[in-house]
């Protein structure tokens, strides 16, 4: 299925998807906000550029702190309401909305501060990373910050017996009536399609693996072209594999550099109060610890909540993958959508290759191979 190219649809979806002050109003956990402060006024005076700025929130977060000037820059029709949203707050001596790519729009100096909610679920898909990496190479002064400043992107199989059981083993028993032969069409409607899904935990098989690492300081736009890794899980417990979850860690480090300076630009402070008591990653007990934002299944959901990439298989094969809205298969697949028994300390190896589809940089192609009890798996998807 592929979205939707009409302008007010890829709006409507970008503020469901993409606004972090509409969407997390809306959830029990709140993404970590992004605010900062400084010491003096000498530390207030900075510039800052907010790289996809969507409807401004983290401009004005960053101007009520006392930034000396703010570059709001959207390439979408949105940098419209965040201009309203700008003069509304009576901001807009301080806040520059640019309507254009970050690729297009001129900037006559250096800033201290690049801001961006760049990523996207599966932490790389239609994320704004090349265009903080174009930010940081054009504008960045050196000794500048970047927040949030790393990422990693993890992957592990899951199992989900509840979710089979609630989309398929329904149709076994309606009411007393046999609708057996409803389930190949079951299957089909329910996992052919991606889709985004919280898990917790218990639904994690392994421990997972690390995808790829992210340093937004050193990470080049050459390198988002293809991300590749060998993985090899062992699982931890005798279940049903369902398929496998990616989930993301960001990171806001470096903040004690600047702390320690006169010079030092906005330091951003996280209000996670909903952290739970293993959750210590979130809270600093000093200002060289990262503040960090995670979408672990371990952790309260977010709006990118996890995306498993469901491997409903029996045979030579892979499935849909539930990450970010919908996703268009590249070829024409034959799907199974049984789960795989795995036992105990069962080997779990494969790798993994995301690229950028050269139709359009924030599409996503994904090739994954997969073997496990002597049997092997491929699956090629094109995340649209």
């Amino acid at each position: 299925m592929k979205i939707s190219q009409n302008p007010s649809e890829m709006q409507t979806k970008y503020l469901q998807l993409k606004d972090i002050n509409g969407m997390e109003s809306k959830e029990k956990r709140r993404q970590e906000k992004i605010e900062t402060k400084a010491e003096d006024e000498n530390e207030r005076k900075k510039v800052v550029v907010d790289v996809g700025c969507g409807t401004g929130i983290l401009s004005v977060f960053c101007a009520q702190a006392g930034a000396k000037r703010v570059y709001a820059v959207d390439a979408s029709e949105i940098a419209l309401q965040a201009s309203e949203v700008v003069k509304t707050n009576k901001l807009a001596d301080t806040i520059i909305v640019l309507h254009g790519r970050v690729e297009d729009v001129e900037i006559d100096e250096e800033v201290d501060v690049i801001i961006s909610e760049w990523m996207g679920y599966m932490l790389l898909y239609e994320s704004m990373l090349g265009s903080v990496i174009t930010a940081r190479d054009r504008w960045l002064k050196p000794g500048g910050l970047i927040l949030p400043s790393n990422a990693t992107l993890y992957m592990a199989p899951v199992t989900h017996p509840d979710r089979y059981s609630d989309s398929i083993d329904f149709w076994r028993n309606v009411y007393g009536i046999d609708m057996s032969a409803m389930l190949p069409l079951a299957k089909q409607c329910a996992f052919e399609e991606p889709s985004v899904e919280t898990i917790t935990g218990e639904n994690v098989l392994t421990w997972p693996h690390v995808v790829k690492h992210v340093d937004c300081y050193t990470i080049t736009v050459l390198e988002l072209q293809s991300i590749s890794t060998r993985f090899k899980f062992q699982s931890m417990m005798r279940a049903p594999f369902h398929g496998f979850a990616f989930w993301f860690d960001v990171e806001f480090s470096g903040l004690e550099i600047f702390s320690a300076s006169n010079d030092a630009p906005l330091a951003i402070e996280s209000l996670n109060n909903h952290a739970t008591d293993g959750s210590k990653r979130k809270k600093r007990a000093n200002p060289s610890e990262a503040l960090v934002l995670s979408t672990a299944p371990e952790d309260p959901p977010t709006h990118w909540q996890q995306g498993p990439f469901v491997v409903w298989s029996h045979l030579t094969f892979f499935s849909p993958i539930l990450f970010a809205r919908v996703l268009t298969q590249s070829n024409t697949l034959i799907y199974f959508y049984d789960p795989i028994e795995v036992e105990q300390d069962q080997v779990i190896e494969g790798s993994v290759i995301l690229s950028q589809s050269k139709e359009n940089a924030r599409f996503m192609n994904i090739h994954l191979e997969y073997a496990s009890g002597g049997r092997s798996f491929v699956k090629e998807s094109v995340m649209r």
